[in-house]
């Protein structure tokens, strides 16, 4: 059988999860259970690094041993990945690697020993004794050259350029690795395999950095400045520098060095192993790591891939003091799992960098799931209960019915919704095995839309009352409760619980996690089966109440409410009279209304709500702007209209065009159809509301 090693990085056990944490341990799930589906035998890794200075220094900061310390991180990990479905009882992950366990000692002393006992590419000792004299930053684990730091204006001591503090002045007796003989090697084994370091702009800095030359690498500590850490093997006057401590975790677990009971085998896994990291790591589980390995005699892993880094919907980098932090609690607590599991897949090209905000998580949500893929699935099941008792009709269209069929807008013999799914599955694999998880969502959502259209444009409760259309409105059933079936296989790995729903749903029994998306084909509903009781995958989120609630959260423990999102709730509260709530002058003249007339207006294909329009606002030329209004108005209706239009709101993408503006509509609630707003007497066009 084949076989796949994932890991995540060992997470530092001195400070509390956040979404860092999660999020590469989401991305490593949904790649542990895609490729479990596609047949490989799968070992998952996740796990602490627990020993360094910075670990002494956090345990003394709140009063505990460095045990006590490593205890309560990994305990709180274990918790937040319970909470999201990531933990052994859920199909999570497979060992929870603790750098703190006894076989860890045993392993990692052998594997220095290995290291040592080797020449390097040069023909020189690996490893050698001598003297370490720099500045050195605790929380990367690293000493700094000369470029990687900075000093304040006035200040004596430099600081970090990546946690902006202090670094600490090392000078002390110390092992090195001979990291400076290993160039040639770490640039052939690099520019040669394309797949070694992902994505290529991360590649391309790894082998800059290399070409720009390479310092042999202090690997230990005298254990009389830090105490906390494995002993360099027959001298116990020093411990392992945190790199080559932390970095051999990832073949100890599989049993290397050590024969403890619970290895998983590094022979059967290893030549298989895949590295997510963060790219602010990558250099050191590429450049240490591979040096480290060739020195010890061992193949280097598969893949090392660098993801990015979530910002805030300003594009700054997330902290506590900005108040701008993602917190695991309150995703937890408001939102569902699987719909933040999409969410981070679906809105981060993986490998750069994105942005995260809850209103922005709230809005792919409700877009995305709650009226995409939630209600595909609420529609079909509901009438093939009102409609069929409950029954998978029979999906086929005989030939003498083909006429009725095609002026219900339904392709007969049904090869259209075959060949489209066929082809978004094949692309769906193709952008798994590639990691763009984005993309690969993308083509999803395409058939989701595709088959909402179906059912919009065949209208079944018009079809049910009509004898004559009995098999267009079988077919029509059909070909969505399929299509449904194929989804919740290709789309397991990402969203395993509302997966487990559809496929209950559907009245399929086993697991969609047991079938291999490539070997899907349709025609796998039996007609006659009776469908499982309806249940509601994604409701919809009261954008308002939620932001409230987390606001008021946040002020509870002191934290700063998100700055943009308190603004759109507090104008959504006004109308409760609160004075807090008014908005001024000034902050009304800032949204510029104009009058604009429609000269354009059409559909947009395979986008059952979006109308495009081109809007005269008397400029150069019209402006395009989509509107969700194409369940409401017939476009060929609003040529000629005049509207009014927010002419200086930022322009954004949907369905791969820009639009340059909203036009305003009015509604009670959100189930009201939209009256868009426009004028009885006479206007300019171009003229601005005030």
């Amino acid at each position: 059988m084949k076989t796949f090693y994932i890991t995540t990085p060992i997470y530092y056990a001195n400070s509390l999860p956040h979404l860092g944490h999660l999020y590469t341990t989401i991305v490593a799930d949904v790649l542990h259970r895609y490729k479990e589906q596609r047949g490989f035998e799968v070992h998952f890794l996740t796990g602490t690094d627990e020993h360094g200075i910075n670990i002494q220094r956090a345990a003394d900061k709140v009063g505990r041993t460095p045990k006590e310390q490593v205890d309560h991180i990994a305990g709180e990990l274990k918790k937040m990945f319970s909470e999201f479905g990531l933990g052994p009882e859920s199909g999570g992950y497979d060992i929870f690697m603790r750098t703190t366990e006894p076989f860890h000692y045993e392993a990692a002393q052998n594997f220095w020993r290995k290291m040592a006992a080797g020449k390097s590419p040069k023909g020189r000792d690996n490893v050698y004794k001598g003297h370490y004299q720099g500045w050195f930053c605790a929380p990367c684990a690293a000493y700094k050259a000369e470029e990687e730091f900075y000093t304040p204006e006035g200040g004596d001591v430099p600081f970090c350029s990546v946690h902006e503090r202090a670094l600490d002045r090392v000078s002390e007796e110390s092992y090195f690795f001979r990291l400076s003989d290993y160039e040639e090697f770490l640039l052939e084994s690099i520019e040669n395999n394309n797949d070694l370091v992902q994505p290529i702009s991360r590649r391309n800095e790894v082998i800059s950095f290399i070409k720009r030359g390479l310092q042999d690498l202090s690997i230990s500590r005298e254990s009389k400045s830090v105490a906390w850490g494995v002993p360099v093997p027959e001298d116990d006057g020093h411990v392992m520098y945190v790199w080559v401590d932390a970095l051999s975790n990832y073949i100890t677990a599989l049993g290397y060095g050590s024969d403890y009971d619970d290895a998983t085998g590094f022979e059967k896994f290893w030549g298989n192993a895949m590295h997510l990291v963060g790219k602010d790591i990558l250099r050191f589980h590429t450049i240490y790591w591979f040096s480290f390995l060739k020195a010890a005699g061992l193949p280097l892993p598969q893949t090392v891939y660098a993801h990015g880094m979530w910002l805030d919907s300003a594009g700054r980098k997330m902290g506590k003091t900005l108040g701008n932090a993602i917190e695991v609690e309150v995703l937890h607590q408001h939102f569902q799992t699987d719909a933040l599991r999409y969410f981070l897949l679906r809105e981060m090209a993986f490998g750069q960098d994105g942005k995260f905000g809850y209103e922005s998580l709230i809005e792919r949500v409700n877009a995305d799931l709650a009226s995409g893929l939630g209600n595909l699935l609420s529609r079909t099941i509901s009438m093939i209960d009102k409609y069929r008792g409950g029954k998978i009709p029979h999906g086929k269209i005989e030939e003498k019915n083909y006429l009725l069929a095609r002026r219900a807008g339904i392709d007969p013999d049904g090869q259209d919704i075959v060949s489209t799914i066929e082809h978004a599955r094949d692309e769906f694999v193709r952008r798994m095995d590639r990691y763009e998880f984005s993309l690969a969502l993308e083509t999803v959502w395409a058939v989701i839309a595709k088959t909402d259209k179906l059912i919009s444009d065949s209208k079944p409760w018009v079809l049910a009352k009509d004898e004559t259309q009995t098999e267009t409105l079988n077919a029509v059933l059909y070909r969505s409760a399929e299509t449904l079936r194929w989804l919740a296989v290709m789309l397991h790995p990402i969203m395993p619980e509302s997966t487990g729903k559809i496929w209950r749903q559907l009245g399929l029994t086993g697991d969609a996690a047991r079938f291999d998306p490539v070997d899907l084909a349709w025609g796998g509903l039996y007609a006659g089966s009776a469908i499982g009781e309806a249940e509601g995958i994604f409701p919809r989120i009261d954008r308002i109440k939620v932001m409230n609630e987390i606001n008021v959260n946040k002020a509870e423990v002191g934290e700063q409410a998100p700055v943009a999102q308190a603004a759109e709730v507090t104008a959504a509260d006004a109308a409760e009279g609160a004075e807090k709530d008014f908005i001024f002058i000034d902050d009304f003249l800032k949204v510029e209304l104009r009058v604009g007339e429609i000269k354009v207006a059409e559909r947009i294909p395979n986008a059952d709500k979006l109308l495009r329009f081109e809007v005269d606002l008397g400029e150069e030329k019209p402006r395009q702007i989509l509107a969700g209004l194409a369940e409401y108005y017939d476009p060929e209706k609003l040529i000629g209209r005049k509207v009014v239009v927010v002419a200086n709101l930022k322009p954004r993408k949907m369905r791969g065009l820009e639009s340059q503006g909203m036009i305003c509509a009015a509604s009670f609630t959100e189930e009201d159809s939209p009256a868009i707003a426009t004028f009885l007497e006479d206007v300019s066009i171009g003229a601005r509301l005030k």
